[in-house]
């Protein structure tokens, strides 16, 4: 049975039985964050095998059009990827192309049997990971009939290997499984994490009404239990408050001048990148600061919320290739 309460546990579990119904030398649950990069959650391997676990992968590892192909086919088995591929001869008549897009014997693009071979596999096995779409992403480039792809369960094999159709199946089924009990799972955290913002919400405007906007800075709760942040701050009647890392009053001060010269006609202003939204002062906030949100209460009164740049708390896997290693062949594909 699948435990509930803990969908690192819950992945742990999914596999394990993945790799006892497969034998895989290695099986991955895969996770995709809400900026689509990727995340090994949980692990199944033989101990003389790398850990994979805790590494994270850009997004561009798993393209836009391969993610959508994993929501028309949730299984995808190479046996072996340094096999040379099969062509396909189209008969002339035929008025269209023939897609393979639903097809098991679509052969791996050169770049991925590449990507595949400086990992060390030879032969995999990915199956995708579903749940329901939320309200809010409706429209969104993964939608396929109200399911959005959640993250994958990949194997990883050091010799080629074929795992019969009954396998596949009967894998296939367990995940179908594990989707509706991830379902479940993802749907009750959004619930408690909605409750306990109203819960807070609510005991921040009964401090706003007893003690204007101090009281949410200089009381508990505070403004940083209501958002996922670093650090707060309150411009108020030309005072400063502060709470975890922020910008210095100087910087505030700028940023509140950006925000009146670029942005006034909003009520504030929510980004991940200081920089990418243009603020000319950002190169000098450093990691400390990059992401912000902003809330106007008047129109020289401001409440802030800042986040630190993550990258350096992040372990990514995969080659790392320097700005500096040009080889002289343009903007060819490489694996990384």
């Amino acid at each position: 049975s699948l435990p509930s309460g803990n969908i690192p546990l819950l992945c742990d579990v999914l596999v394990r039985e993945v790799s006892d119904l497969t034998g895989y030398d290695r099986v991955m649950a895969y996770k995709f964050h809400d900026d689509e990069h990727g995340e090994v959650i949980a692990e199944c391997k033989k101990s003389d095998l790398e850990p994979y676990l805790g590494l994270h992968y850009p997004a561009t590892d798993i393209p836009q059009a391969s993610r959508f192909l994993f929501l028309k086919n949730k299984v995808r088995m190479i046996c072996d990827c340094s096999a040379p591929p099969v062509n396909v001869i189209q008969d002339k008549k035929l008025p269209e192309a023939l897609t393979l897009c639903g097809s098991t014997l679509r052969a791996p693009h050169g770049c991925h049997a590449q990507y595949m071979s400086n990992m060390g596999s030879i032969a995999s096995l990915v199956m995708s990971i579903t749940i329901n779409e939320d309200d809010d992403e409706t429209g969104s480039d993964q939608q396929q009939k109200g399911r959005k792809l959640w993250g994958l369960v990949v194997c990883h094999h050091t010799s080629p290997r074929f795992v019969p159709f009954p396998l596949r199946y009967a894998c296939e089924f367990l995940l179908q499984v594990f989707g509706i009990q991830l379902n479940k799972e993802v749907e009750l955290a959004a619930q408690a994490k909605e409750k306990n913002i109203l819960r807070t919400q609510t005991l921040l405007c009964d401090m706003l009404l007893r003690d204007a906007p101090i009281g949410i800075f200089t009381q508990s709760p505070n403004v940083m239990d209501l958002v996922n942040c670093d650090g707060a701050a309150l411009c108020y009647r030309n005072q400063f408050w502060f709470l975890g890392i922020t910008p210095s009053e100087a910087q505030i001060m700028d940023i509140v001048a950006w925000l009146r010269e670029y942005h006034d006609s909003s009520t504030g202003l929510s980004t991940d990148s200081l920089t990418e939204a243009g603020f000319p002062g950002a190169a000098a906030l450093g990691d400390a600061v990059c992401g912000m949100a902003a809330i106007k209460i008047s129109t020289k009164d401001f409440i802030f919320w800042f986040r630190s740049h993550t990258a350096k708390e992040i372990k990514w896997g995969g080659a790392k290739h320097e700005p500096s290693e040009g080889n002289g062949e343009g903007r060819k594909m490489h694996p990384r």
